[in-house]
């Protein structure tokens, strides 16, 4: 897993213990806790692909260094659409100054759309064209806290209106009253991760993302023994 943060991770390994129901070791990649170089964030992802991209695989799939591994998952948040590369600093600015540019967001609703732009960007840090049979790109809209929504809230709740699109839902969810509250914390979201598992037909029902995940984790769920 390439990610943006630790309580992303979390999200995404529940959502994968749902589609996948069996055992499976999920290994972080970036943030890496040895490489404080690389930082966290959207930031710490364009990073990671630089380095991929400079090592020159034509895939992922081809690249020595990941070739151990059964499933690459590289992870952005769709807010990322509405960012700048200089809000990470010149340094990401200037490398990525020949690459598909941000912002690249999109009206909302509906979700897909910024997230189809967003990928593009997301390729062209990475220097291919698309993502093998053995890696996927996973976009949650607008951020992977929708996935925990969805999964934590009442039915009916005022949030999971327009969930996907919500700009802030980090901030709405930590001022929620005490007993729907959700501090964006890691302890916190592990508590919260089973939940999710158990929940992920709600979840899918609620975010689009989770559905476009889920179907392109079949096809390579398929080509690992029960």
């Amino acid at each position: 897993m390439i990610c943006e943060g630790c309580t992303d991770l979390i999200i995404i390994e529940a959502a994968l213990k749902a589609v996948l129901q069996r055992p499976f070791v999920l290994t972080q990649l970036q943030p890496e806790p040895t490489r404080q170089e690389m930082g966290g964030g959207w930031g710490g992802v364009f990073k990671w692909c630089q380095e991929f991209r400079r090592r020159g695989a034509d895939s992922i799939e081809m690249d020595p260094t990941l070739s151990q591994f059964d499933l690459v998952i590289i992870h952005l948040d769709a807010d990322v659409a509405g960012k700048q590369y200089a809000d990470c600093g010149p340094a990401v600015a200037q490398a990525a100054a020949a690459l598909q540019g941000l912002p690249c967001e999109q009206a909302c609703p509906p979700p897909l759309n910024t997230v189809a732009a967003l990928e593009v960007v997301l390729l062209s840090w990475l220097g291919i064209a698309a993502v093998g049979p053995m890696s996927l790109l996973c976009i949650p809209s607008k951020a992977s806290d929708a996935w925990l929504a969805a999964a934590k809230l009442p039915a009916g709740h005022a949030l999971l209106n327009g969930l996907e699109c919500h700009p802030n839902l980090e901030v709405a969810l930590s001022q929620l009253p005490i007993g729907q509250r959700i501090r964006k914390a890691v302890r916190e979201y592990r508590s919260h991760a089973e939940t999710i598992t158990q929940n992920w037909q709600t979840v899918r029902d609620h975010c689009t993302q989770a559905c476009a995940f889920e179907q392109r984790m079949q096809p390579i769920a398929q080509a690992f023994p029960a």
